[in-house]
């Protein structure tokens, strides 16, 4: 026996140990496993996916094309066969040849596959190259249906998609090439931490599926994240109102106070010094105000939008007023909360209240004719769902918010932290953006009814009216001097829908800004970046295209530019004030309790 040999078995027993120690952890990981998915909720099939109906309209179009038009199904079908065979009969051909690589590969770039083995491993290029020209030819069948309604025919383009992308050999682990060398290199290592992140996200997630996107020890929020300095001067029952300690020995005189959505936490503002715009403001100046909701719990049932503003929005702005000694205040509301900020205004109007002077929107609908592509979520049948869920609970519980939203984004969000996770088993990166994102709220039932009902479904605030507080609001009631910020690539809230919202409005002072990227990206993006650009054009009387197209390019981050806009609004300067009062004493200091709690 050579010293080799001896080199081999001993290498061959390690590794033989090794994989017997994994082994014995995968068992002890699968009966936890077991354990965990039984104790996950029963989610009604209203919400699992989209109705039947659906399906049968989609199939009732499909004949209908087929039949009235047979040379076109015809076309399509020997143009995916032509392109499927075509493709294995060069893979053979090479093959025949003794040659192991892969045949000329005509696939549009995705990111999916950036690992070199989908292009030079035969095998592997191969199973690409068929779901590629397997799914192109899906999206070619979906696009040509012509019967069907508009609202249809998006919905179903949305979610054939879905069911493509699930289905991507990425998304298995037999026809995943990374997670399998990775199998390879570390004895099983990889897989056996993958399980035991899947695990750990069950368990968690009391037998729900929730891929963790962050690492949830790297950040506390109060300590590395929402760490500007300020104090909670008022609570109630629905927020926490915090006064952040001024920068500056002067501020502007009149006050700012930001809303907040509450589907999730106040703090996307605030994630670090670096790209704070809570920080940012205080820097410029200002006396700035934050709420933070409460997270509801099944007691907050019969909460609605009636509350959101009496006992919210109106008490928040009363006290702002009352702490800073002023007649009138500036606000923000960001998504939701600036569609109910508009909601607000216009019951002020009608009530003479006077009480805001100007205010800004992020990234706001109140114009939902046009639902963008979270429309796809809010026909009868996942509303009817929601609605049921909802009543029975008390609350629509966070699971089914954040499930819809990062469906939106399934590759970003699901498919590609699952296969790190589980597949590869990777840590959760230290994102504090991410951390957020997982860091969701509940919906009082009725709350989320009304304004799922009454507002994206039937958008009664831009036609017929809102009823709301005992009366009904209109759009055209919104007068005092605005400011919107929209996001050019906003999966959420459509910028050409929140435009044509401010169009309807009945300010004769109206600025709009379109920032580039998306829903959080857009609005959290610092000048020091000097990232995605924005859009200003004064002529609000175009379509949303013409507007864009006649638009001025700037670089750079829209603060600035919006702040020069606040800063005419504000009025002079005067000494900087202290958070509280005499009749405000400071409760906490911030971040205050409700951003913590569960």
């Amino acid at each position: 026996m050579t010293s080799n040999d001896v080199k081999d078995d001993a290498t061959s027993g390690k590794n033989l140990a090794v994989l017997e120690a994994n082994l014995a952890r995968v068992e002890v990981l699968t009966q936890r496993l077991l354990g965990a998915m039984s104790q996950g909720r029963n989610v009604p099939s209203s919400l699992q996916g989209p109705s039947q109906e659906l399906y049968a309209k989609a199939a009732g179009a499909y004949w209908t094309d087929m039949m009235n038009n047979p040379a076109k199904l015809i076309e399509h079908q020997m143009g995916y066969w032509s392109k499927s065979v075509k493709h294995f009969v060069e893979a053979q051909h090479l093959l025949a040849q003794g040659q192991l690589k892969a045949p000329a590969d005509p696939t549009p770039t995705d990111r999916r596959f950036a690992n070199e083995m989908w292009e030079t491993n035969p095998y592997f290029n191969f199973i690409k190259q068929q779901y590629m020209i397997n799914a192109a030819a899906v999206k070619q069948a979906v696009s040509e249906v012509e019967t069907l309604e508009p609202d249809d025919k998006r919905r179903l383009e949305y979610f054939s998609q879905q069911i493509v992308d699930l289905f991507s050999p990425t998304n298995f682990l037999a026809t995943n090439p990374e997670a399998l060398a990775l199998a390879a290199e570390t004895d099983g290592e990889s897989l056996v931490k993958g399980l035991e992140n899947l695990v750990r996200d069950l368990e968690a997630n009391n037998g729900d599926l929730v891929v963790t996107l962050a690492d949830k020890d790297a950040f506390d929020v109060g300590e590395n994240l929402a760490t500007t300095e300020g104090s909670v001067v008022y609570r109630n029952h629905l927020f926490e109102l915090i006064q952040y300690a001024p920068s500056t020995e002067t501020v502007h005189t009149t006050p700012l106070l930001i809303f907040p959505p509450w589907i999730n936490r106040f703090y996307i503002l605030d994630l670090k010094p670096q790209n704070s715009l809570i920080k940012w403001i205080v820097d410029q100046g200002y006396t700035l105000f934050v709420v933070s909701w409460v997270n509801p719990d099944a007691s907050y049932r019969d909460t609605g939008m009636t509350d959101y503003i009496e006992d919210g929005y109106l008490t928040a702005i009363a006290q702002v007023k009352d702490i800073c000694g002023v007649r009138k205040i500036n606000t923000i509301g960001y998504c939701i909360a600036g569609t109910t900020m508009s909601l607000t205004l216009a019951l002020m109007k009608q009530r003479g209240d006077k009480s805001v002077n100007s205010t800004t929107f992020f990234t706001t609908l109140t114009d939902f004719s046009d639902r963008g592509e979270v429309g796809v979520f809010l026909d009868d049948d996942f509303v009817d769902g929601i609605e049921a869920e909802a009543t029975e609970a008390g609350v629509l519980d966070k699971f089914y918010m954040s499930r819809t939203f990062s469906f939106l984004r399934s590759n970003d969000l699901i498919y590609g932290p699952a296969i790190k996770s589980y597949m590869m088993g990777q840590a959760p990166p230290a994102f504090d953006l991410l951390y957020w994102n997982g860091d969701g709220t509940n919906l009082p039932a009725t709350m989320a009814i009304e304004y799922l009902r009454g507002l994206c479904q039937n958008d009664e605030f831009a036609t017929v009216g809102f009823k709301v507080a005992g009366t009904t609001v209109h759009i055209s009631d919104v007068d005092v001097p605005i400011c919107a910020i929209a996001c050019e690539t906003d999966h959420i809230a459509a910028w050409k829908s929140s435009y044509r919202g401010v169009q309807k409005m009945g300010s004769k002072d109206k600025t709009f800004i379109l920032a580039g990227s998306g829903h959080i990206a857009g609005i959290v993006n610092p000048p020091s970046k000097n990232k995605y650009g924005h859009w200003t054009n004064p002529d609000l009387g175009l379509t949303p295209d013409d507007w864009l197209s006649d638009a001025d390019q700037h670089e750079g981050s829209w603060w600035p530019l919006w702040e020069k806009w606040l800063s005419k609004k504000s009025g002079k300067q005067v000494p900087a004030r202290a958070p509280g009062g005499p009749k405000h004493p400071v409760l906490e200091p911030a971040p205050g309790r409700y951003v913590k709690s569960q």
